[in-house]
């Protein structure tokens, strides 16, 4: 699994997870249980993972989505 992107966004994780859904790409949102150690505050990021053979068209979506800002840079 690679990295695609990182944020404490609610609503960018929820398109982008809508986006990956609809074009069957298999992904995992990290650390989402981490708000219990923070004190649900939002402040840690959470991680969008993908298979390694999918990043490239998960990151084309992205692009295409006119989201492609948020792509992690390591990516």
């Amino acid at each position: 699994m690679k990295e695609l992107l990182r944020s404490n966004d609610p609503v960018l994780l929820s398109y982008v997870s809508a986006l990956l859904t609809e074009e069957n790409i298999d992904f995992i949102v990290a650390d989402l249980n981490m708000s219990v150690l923070e004190g649900s505050i939002g402040a840690l990021p959470r991680r969008v993972l993908v298979a390694s053979d999918r990043l490239a068209h998960a990151r084309q979506i992205l692009s295409g989505a006119g989201i492609g800002h948020v792509i992690s840079d390591d990516a």
